[in-house]
């Protein structure tokens, strides 16, 4: 790992040049002396963790291909959790890059992309599950194969979400990383291989204490005939709080409305 990492200040496609200079982001930069903590998910795998209020969380492809699925909890209350419709309605987009905002169903900030290589993450088709996977590429059980075996999305959510007392009735809207389906003519799902590029990462910055679930199994239209999903590096750091003139705070007035109710919770 590089002793010094800072992200990209371009300015997101949806934005007109001419407004580069009312959306200045907050450069969230990563070094040495404010990593928290670095941790590798093998293929196939899931983990779960706590990633409080100021923290960011840098995810990195570390092999190319990856998939991570991921479930967003308000660890305080976790009956608050990712409102993906209210996600995609309040910022006009049906998928996530650098800019936007996770929208808990509070209509809070979750947290936010604040660097993002690869242009694309599915908010559309949820994570893979039992009957995915086993339709696609056979079955494999942990008697069969330990360690190799075949896990799907879903499974793998329930399993890290049941080491804090939630169940499948919690199971919700996932965001699956790294991986860009889209619709064509008719309605018609397409996923897009290969988008994600070895070293290809997204940060995202925590806006409230989260409980953050994640898959590295297979995209449930991943067109792979292999079984063959890729591990991801977790580097969690300290990260500035963002100004008035955040790229996540002022890409839409949903958004500034969002910061400000997480704010308000969090007011002492």
């Amino acid at each position: 790992m590089s002793a010094d990492f800072a992200c990209s200040v371009s300015v997101n496609s949806q934005f007109h040049t001419a407004d580069m200079a009312s959306h200045v982001p907050t450069i969230t930069i990563m070094n040495s002396e404010n990593i928290l903590w670095q941790e590798t998910v093998p293929a196939g795998h899931h983990w779960s963790g706590i990633l409080r209020r100021g923290t960011a969380l840098r995810v990195l492809d570390v092999a190319g291909g990856a998939n991570v699925s991921a479930l967003l909890f308000n660890f305080e209350e976790k009956l608050e959790r990712l409102n993906m419709p209210d996600t995609l309605k309040g910022q006009l987009t049906a998928f996530l890059t650098r800019g936007n905002v996770l929208y808990s169903d509070m209509g809070r900030a979750m947290c936010s992309i604040t660097d993002d290589s690869v242009g694309w993450h599915d908010t559309i088709c949820g994570p893979s599950d039992a009957h995915d996977i086993q339709t696609k590429y056979g079955k494999k059980s942990y008697a069969q194969a330990r360690n190799e075996m075949f896990r799907n999305g879903r499974d793998s959510l329930l399993i890290e979400i049941g080491k804090y007392g939630l169940n499948k009735r919690d199971m919700g809207s996932t965001v699956n990383l790294f991986s860009k389906v889209t619709v064509e003519d008719g309605g018609v799902l397409k996923f897009h291989g290969n988008h994600s590029k070895p070293n290809d990462y997204v940060t995202l910055r925590f806006e409230m204490d989260v409980l953050l679930a994640l898959s590295t199994a297979p995209h449930r239209l991943d067109t792979k005939i292999e079984y063959s999903p890729s591990s991801i590096q977790l580097t969690a750091f300290r990260a500035d709080s963002p100004n008035e003139n955040d790229l996540c705070r002022t890409s839409c007035a949903q958004n500034a409305r969002a910061f400000i109710n997480t704010e308000r919770l969090y007011a002492r």
